[in-house]
């Protein structure tokens, strides 16, 4: 696995690996605590080698070997951390592939960057899931010590991890919610949804979708997690890119 680069935002940096190719390239969003080299985005970068285009993955401030404390983080600076990489290592349109919360952060940068997002194609898009799926679920102790303390940490599901949710991420998601509007994209959106997946709902994608004014097309797997990374899950991903690319000529 090569070493990645680093890109210099304020005090920080942000890890990247990116291989040069023609347009429209690929860029890489991931998820919520999740870098650069899981599953999905290794395999969403051996696509774009093995069709020769430009891709480029990254992890945001205070993940994966990005610099900065994860608990300093937001929606919001990871946002401007995605827009910071779209306008400083990126040349001409760029497709988002987002996975989880990277849905919702793509959402936000083809909303603030449109003349450079030729097409979004959301995993089991997160969009809003710090108010909705954390803050509106969450035990009324989480949102005692959350107040009073500023910190909340749970138990991951997955690998039995604490992780902190703050009072800073949870207020900052507040300023960027977009599923109690519409909005209007250009670009064609592609979203792909476990229809059995526990910690994005697949009735919450197909709000999103709803929410969007634009060529939409959501896929649905029946048996489907959140991760989507069986095989069988990475082969309908990048049918999905082919077409979302073939669509895009």
């Amino acid at each position: 696995m090569a070493d990645p680069s680093y890109l210099k935002r304020d005090k920080e940096r942000l890890a990247y690996c990116r291989v040069d190719g023609p347009g429209p390239g690929i860029v890489w969003l991931g998820g919520f605590r999740s870098d650069m080299n899981g599953t999905k985005a290794q395999a969403v970068d051996a696509w774009a080698a093995r069709n020769g285009r430009a891709c480029l993955r990254f992890d945001y401030f205070g993940h994966g070997a990005s610099s900065g404390e994860f608990t300093d983080g937001t929606i919001s600076r990871w946002r401007d951390d995605a827009l910071a990489i779209l306008d400083g290592l990126t040349k001409g349109p760029q497709i988002l592939v987002g996975s989880s919360m990277g849905g919702w952060i793509a959402m936000l940068a083809a909303r603030a960057r449109p003349e450079r997002v030729a097409g979004l194609l959301l995993i089991a898009p997160a969009a809003d899931f710090t108010e909705v799926l954390m803050w509106q679920q969450m035990p009324q102790e989480a949102w005692r010590a959350i107040l009073a303390q500023g910190v909340w940490a749970y138990k991951s599901e997955y690998d039995g991890e604490s992780i902190p949710i703050t009072r800073a991420l949870i207020e900052d998601g507040r300023k960027n919610l977009i599923l109690g509007e519409t909005t209007v994209l250009s670009c064609p959106v592609r979203i792909l949804q476990g229809m059995a997946d526990p910690d994005v709902p697949w009735g919450h994608a197909m709000k999103l979708a709803g929410a969007i004014d634009g060529d939409v097309t959501i896929t649905l797997v029946k048996d489907g997690d959140h991760r989507l990374s069986t095989p069988t899950n990475l082969k309908l991903l990048e049918r999905i890119l082919d077409g979302l690319v073939k669509d895009l000529s």
